[in-house]
């Protein structure tokens, strides 16, 4: 099988891979069309049909795992398949593993660091939530490690949301040492917190896309509330400590425009917007080389707002 990673322009492809998504649109001139996302453990890609009607197109559905034949080209500085022909497999003609997008890390080696991080927590209120999400509850711990921390932009595998929160954490941890003036147990338990919204926005894997509650409130408004359920539970939790650790978490994108009900009005809230906007972009650019890794420039990235380059600095 040549995995959606090692594809190139120029290819011609004929090989299984998942049908993550299935659009039927109509071009400029009035044509008909199938626009698809197919997927496999290394990543997607934009994929056309552009003669839906042609004998050699099966119907087909989402979440089918279809075997294609195609031509892979370079459009708008993203790879892109033509398919001309599609069959829906059956059951034993693929490795459902092989379409999987898992993180790189061992989950239960960064669940262990997780929970170093939970207890080096102080604060008895705060550690008393943290033990209660990260260690108490089987059911939220086994959809953490399992989920990702987006549809498509960054970390969008098994174990990225867990990949992503420990790295935010463990960044903050860092700028509490180099800040003093940061409380350390309201930044971390905020980093540890801020995307637990994420295991109810999105639907699991293979669908791994926005749920109706997802679409409707969103991971932030969604990790408040499950914050705010946690705290209910522990006797005498302090409400200006429940209030600032509510505002990390709704303050993290930073800007309204990036979907933050509120600017960050504390120190730790900004930090943690800092620490989750650079992992977020570090890891956009390490999708972006390890899937164009043939290209110098990669084009206009949206994410970056910048027409984007891999470094040329000799060894």
């Amino acid at each position: 099988m040549k995995f959606i990673k090692d594809l190139s322009d120029g290819d011609r492809v004929a090989d299984i891979y998942m049908c993550k998504q299935r659009i039927s649109a109509v071009t400029k001139n009035g044509k008909n069309y199938l626009s698809i996302i197919l997927q496999d453990k290394t990543g997607i890609i934009d994929a056309k049909v552009w003669d839906p009607s042609s004998p050699g197109i099966a119907d087909f559905e989402p979440m089918d795992y279809i075997d294609v034949m195609g031509d892979v080209s370079m459009f708008n500085g993203s790879l892109q398949m033509s398919i001309k022909r599609i069959r829906v497999c059956r059951e034993g003609e693929y490795n459902p593993s092989d379409y999987l997008p898992t993180s790189s890390r061992d989950i239960e080696e960064m669940y262990s660091e997780l929970l170093a991080i939970v207890g080096r927590t102080k604060n008895e209120y705060l550690k008393a939530l943290l033990t209660d999400l990260f260690v108490n509850d089987a059911d939220f711990i086994k959809a953490f490690k399992f989920s990702s921390a987006a549809k498509s932009v960054h970390h969008g595998f098994v174990g990225g949301l867990l990949e992503h929160t420990l790295s935010v954490a463990t960044m903050c941890e860092y700028y509490a040492k180099h800040y003093p003036m940061l409380k350390r147990d309201l930044l971390v338990t905020a980093a540890l917190c801020h995307d637990i919204g994420k295991i109810r926005e999105l639907d699991a894997f293979p669908l791994n896309d926005y749920s109706d509650e997802g679409n409707l409130l969103g991971h932030i408004v969604m990790g408040s509330e499950m914050v705010g359920e946690r705290i209910r539970k522990i006797p005498r939790f302090p409400k200006i400590l429940e209030n600032e650790l509510k505002h990390c978490i709704i303050a993290h994108h930073g800007e309204y425009e990036f979907g933050s009900p509120k600017k960050p009005a504390l120190m730790e809230a900004m930090a943690l917007n800092m620490a989750d906007n650079l992992d977020a972009k570090m890891e956009t650019f390490k999708e972006l080389i390890e899937a164009n890794a043939s290209q110098e420039w990669l084009g206009f990235q949206r994410v970056m707002d910048s027409n984007v380059r891999m470094t040329r600095m000799p060894e």
